[in-house]
């Protein structure tokens, strides 16, 4: 038996059915179990090819991609979903519309072969492919591939990042993480919550956002690593599931107790703290850890900002986006939290933090409500 992640690919495009079935077959632990060019086709093959995740289109003759998400909440198939979005403000509609329907997560499709951005595509679809469907694999009892042993197929080289070695696949103990830093003053009162999350984000703060208390009077700041055009759907799709507010965050937003303000794609967020109150700040400064907006750049602010009354949280990502700047929160005085390996798509963020010394706590994604809500409500 394989014990490959293996792929079933659904796009109307054989240009792009193509594209993507070359980076399945170009990455070490990914197969392609079969193709189809739409939601029907799909439902056909997937009893006989029995797949361990599913890239889908949208826009599909015969079956849509909304419509293969009804049809599959129907059947019961709880295989993973990964949409491929169009960049247009309807593509994103579209887009929260399938996460609501049960997709785990999308990634915002290639413009074809010669596309600039296909490696950054190939990149993070790759990670969401073997992050969903590994964490699949194992729900089935199956085994899952070690990073350490995976091998490029047919001897081909394997270049770009390492996009394996934070992934959530063995489900072996982390390192022992460094001595944590010294803290410059004792935790105090929550007066603010910043969430830092990337690959795996969407799923995730659809469980966390859902089981917030509707009394947490604590402002939530949140950098999800995310294109332009998304945020402010994906603002108003987690505001319907959420008893606290949920908007995308604009320049000047007043930081409210009990509202949730979610960074701008492609805006770095920070806080400016007034004698009286406190506005949340946008800025195309450059890209910090790779990414704007940067999770290491929320946190550096909100330390700055509130000291010891900061809770910082970081969540599953790729990367080490968030992992330093968490350590300056903790420094200052803040409550920090990790996810934890055994609930992460992507180990790769909460790990750095975890190994930096800079995480107080590691959650599970089912806990992680709870806790929040626990340690901001605590009188310290």
């Amino acid at each position: 038996m394989s014990e490959e992640v293996s792929v079933l690919v659904v796009d109307d495009s054989a240009l792009m059915r193509n594209l993507i079935g070359h980076m399945i077959d170009d990455t070490p632990g990914l197969v392609v179990a079969d193709k189809a060019m739409n939601g029907l086709f799909a439902l056909q093959k997937i009893p006989r090819v029995n797949p361990d995740v599913i890239v889908l289109d949208l826009e599909m003759p015969e079956m849509n991609g909304i419509e293969f998400l009804k049809a599959r909440k129907e059947k019961g198939i709880k295989i993973p979903v990964i949409i491929l979005s169009s960049i247009a403000r309807r593509g994103a509609e579209i887009t929260m519309e399938a996460l609501s329907l049960g997709a785990s997560d999308f990634i915002q499709k290639p413009s074809g072969s010669v596309s600039e951005d296909i490696h950054i595509v190939k990149d993070t679809l790759v990670s969401m492919l073997l992050g969903y469907g590994g964490s699949y694999r194992r729900t089935q009892g199956k085994k899952v591939l070690l990073p350490s042993e995976y091998q490029p197929k047919a001897a081909k080289a394997v270049h770009g990042p390492d996009i394996t070695a934070h992934l959530n696949l063995s489900g072996a103990p982390s390192v022992s993480p460094a001595k944590p830093p010294a803290q410059i003053r004792k935790p105090a009162k929550t007066d603010i919550i910043a969430i830092g999350i990337s690959t795996g984000g969407p799923d995730a703060l659809r469980v966390v956002f859902a089981k917030l208390d509707a009394d947490l009077q604590i402002p939530i700041l949140v950098v999800q690593h995310m294109p332009p055009g998304f945020t402010n759907e994906f603002a108003k799709s987690l505001d319907r599931i959420c008893p606290l507010d949920v908007k995308e965050a604009e320049d000047g937003d007043a930081i409210q107790p009990g509202r949730i303000l979610i960074a701008q794609g492609n805006k770095h967020l920070e806080v400016e703290k007034k004698s009286l109150s406190a506005v949340v700040r946008l800025s195309d400064a450059p890209l910090v850890s790779g990414h704007r907006p940067s999770a290491d750049v929320l946190f550096a602010s909100v330390a700055v900002a509130y000291q010891n009354h900061a809770l910082g949280v970081i969540m599953t990502g790729m990367g080490r986006d968030g992992a330093q700047q968490l350590g300056t929160i903790y420094k200052e005085g803040g409550m920090t939290l990790g996810q934890d390996e055994s609930s992460a798509v992507v180990y790769g963020m909460p790990r750095v933090a975890y190994e930096m010394g800079h995480v107080m706590e590691q959650v599970p994604l089912e806990n992680m409500a709870r806790r929040i809500c626990d340690v901001a409500k605590t009188v310290r």
